[in-house]
């Protein structure tokens, strides 16, 4: 199979895996939160902080879509290494308050490390096109 095949079907997968996730925390942050590795649920009214937490996962899914449609191949292999940050702050902020290692380490530190593959390899499938000297047009004698 292709690079490029290989690259547009991780990347679509990430998408669509970044927004599900995030519209579940919007819609019912109560049962999505515990998947997330975190040991407890906020005290007081803290769950409009999930909800931030899904927003963010949507804007990010947009984002790499509208990369991915228009295109934008290069700039998608960019938003994927800089966008797996988000998923690597994710796993550190679960072991730093003491939840699910495995959850931190497998749902976060996985997804993350992927996202750096499909970036790494989307910046190795367009390395040939960025390098290429732009060539003009002949113009008419």
């Amino acid at each position: 199979m292709p690079l490029k095949k290989i690259n547009t079907v991780l990347a679509a997968a990430f998408i669509l895996f970044i927004l599900w996730f995030g519209t579940e925390f919007i819609l019912s942050p109560e049962t999505t939160a515990p998947g997330f590795g975190l040991p407890s649920w906020p005290s007081g009214d803290g769950g409009g902080f999930l909800i931030v937490k899904g927003i963010r996962d949507v804007v990010l899914a947009l984002v790499l879509g509208v990369l991915l449609v228009t295109g934008h191949r290069r700039a998608l292999g960019w938003a994927l290494l800089v966008e797996a940050l988000a998923a690597y702050g994710d796993m550190t902020n679960v072991l730093a308050h003491h939840g699910s290692v495995a959850t931190a380490l497998g749902v976060h530190g996985l997804t993350a490390t992927l996202m750096v593959v499909n970036g790494l390899l989307m910046m190795r499938e367009t390395r040939e096109l960025a390098a290429a000297p732009a060539t003009s047009a002949p113009q008419p004698a």
